[in-house]
């Protein structure tokens, strides 16, 4: 019968927590990158500065939503790292 090696486990779990934040990013960024393309047109009577809005939805809204969703992995991959000792500190 062979032991679990403890660094084998931690690694496992390191990368499991690092696997689901990136994908869960993911979803986000496909939900961003195109759901809400999608529905910008029902968006589009409605006018904001002369222009559609569902063009500001579209256009400006997802690219801060990719800005946040880079800051998001930053601080939440930087705390994985911390909690499993692999920072670079």
């Amino acid at each position: 019968m062979e032991m679990a090696d403890p660094e084998s486990d931690r690694r496992r779990a390191y990368w499991k927590r690092t696997r689901v934040l990136a994908l869960t990013l993911v979803g986000v960024w496909f939900v961003a990158a195109f759901v809400v393309h999608l529905a910008a047109p029902v968006f589009n009577e409605v006018r904001f500065l002369g222009f559609p809005l569902g063009f500001y939805i579209a256009a400006q809204g997802s690219l801060i939503v990719f800005v946040l969703l880079l800051a998001v992995f930053v601080v939440c991959q930087d705390r994985i790292d911390r909690d499993f000792d692999m920072d670079e500190a």
